[in-house]
């Protein structure tokens, strides 16, 4: 998959963007052909691009449905890399939107960390991890903590 992401900070602001425009091809041209992937929801692992493009498009296809757009805003950032490798931690905020204009629906944060590699002078996600806290007590997600 091609990619011209020269920089690891353009890698979020491509996630940010692809997710708010619903652009599963731009999405995924920031993601390795063997990605490898944690994530919280459905089908919570996911080896190789065309079992994470099935997710991404079932995810897309059902904000669409539902009419939202989705606002993706990444916090507490911190990148550490070299010139092969780069490592990212962070908190990503989703807020579902009914149109552009209207108020926010729902919200939730997840924590991230992201592997990524340089390939072809293009940075790539190998390894996406994506993790919520749990309430002990109840045994369900917390989606809004810091």
């Amino acid at each position: 998959m091609a990619s011209s992401i020269r920089m690891v900070q353009d890698v979020l602001e491509n996630y940010k963007s692809a997710v708010y425009e619903k652009d599963v091809e731009k999405f995924l041209s920031a993601y390795a052909a063997d990605v490898h992937i944690y994530d919280c929801w459905g089908n919570w692992e996911c080896k190789g691009i065309s079992s994470w493009r099935d997710n991404v498009i079932e995810w897309f296809d059902g904000l669409s449905e539902d009419g939202y757009v989705l606002k993706v805003a990444f916090n507490d950032v911190t990148i550490e890399e070299n010139n092969n490798l780069a490592f990212v931690h962070c908190a990503v905020t989703f807020a579902a939107y009914k149109g552009e204009h209207e108020e926010k629906h729902r919200q939730m944060t997840n924590r991230f960390t992201f592997g990524l590699k340089n390939t072809n002078e293009s940075w790539l996600i190998v390894h996406e991890h994506s993790s919520l806290p749990v309430d002990m007590q109840t045994g369900k997600g917390l989606f809004n903590l810091k």
